[in-house]
Order: structure tokens, then sequence, then C-alpha cells
């Protein structure tokens, strides 16, 4: 029960305007992931960067089990399978950025869709954790069953295979 795992990947996509960047980044997801992509909405307006609240401006897909594990090793080699400390957070969660799509082996560039960046959110957590967070018949679960920073950084060294910097 003790073991880490990986709970979920995020990759998000935030474009800052609807239409059809936004279509073009949603298709982008789709093809590297095989999940349909999810928008999500403006939380306020920005005139500066002309933002409407309620404007679809990013779109998002949680990857679990193998399909986020396939995707990762996709992923890891843009970034030279390293990462800093700062990267993790208080609950051994970690999350990485890509400025280019194409950066990607096995992705060509086309012209018509352009180039985006995306952020990568991997959640860690162990086993039985869903009890503290599921609807019906939530527990407390003890202090030494959160996942610390330290069991993270051991977990992405030894079972992820990256470098930690």
């Amino acid at each position: 029960m003790l073991r880490p795992k990986i709970e979920k990947v995020v990759v998000n996509i935030s474009v800052g305007k609807s239409g059809e960047p936004l279509e073009k980044a949603a298709k982008i997801l789709k093809d590297l992931t095989g999940q349909t992509p999810c928008k999500r909405k403006a939380k306020k307006t920005v005139r500066d960067f002309g933002i409407r609240k309620g404007e679809p401006i990013a779109c998002i897909v949680t990857l679990r089990k193998q399909r986020a594990i396939e995707f990762l090793k996709k992923v890891f080699p843009v970034i030279d399978n390293k990462i800093s400390k700062e990267h993790f957070d208080e609950y051994g969660n970690f999350s990485f950025g890509i400025k280019e799509h194409i950066e990607i082996p096995g992705v060509k560039y086309d012209p018509e869709i352009g180039i985006f960046g995306m952020d990568i959110c991997l959640s860690l957590g162990r086993f039985g954790y869903r009890v503290k967070t599921r609807r019906k018949g939530k527990a407390k679960i003890g202090s030494k069953h959160i996942l610390t920073p330290d069991e993270a950084l051991v977990f992405a060294k030894d079972v992820l295979g990256l470098e930690i910097a």
C-alpha cells in the first residue's frame, strides 16, 4: 500500500483565444493522446488580452493508467529525461512544460496547424489514498500515508527513469 503510483497525467494547451486556434490545439491533443480534449473557459474578462469571461481559451486531456504511461514515454525524451527539484510540490506531484509540440518524436510540423506549447502535470499517490477524496464513505488517512516530495523524487528516478537536477 505504501508503493507510489501515477494517479493521472493532465495535458493542457492554453491558447488564449477561441475559434480556429483552439480547434487546432484540440486536434493536436487528440492526435498525441488518442482522447478527445475538453475545452476550458476563461474565469474573468481581461481587456488587455481580448478575453471575455466564459469564452473557451484552453483545452485539456486527463490520462490515466496505461495511456498515461505511453504518453510519458513519448514526452520524457523532449526534456532529456531531466527534471528539477523545484518542479515538485509538497504532495509529490510535479509539472513541466514543452515549448513546441513538434519536439515530440514522431510528430511532424504541419504549416496549417502551427506550433503549440503544452503543460504536463503528473499527480502521484498511493494505493488507498482515494478513501480521502471519494464521495461516499470518506475517511481520514494517516499522515504516514501521504506521499512526500522525497519519496516522489525516488519514484521519478527509479520507476520513471528521470534524472533529478
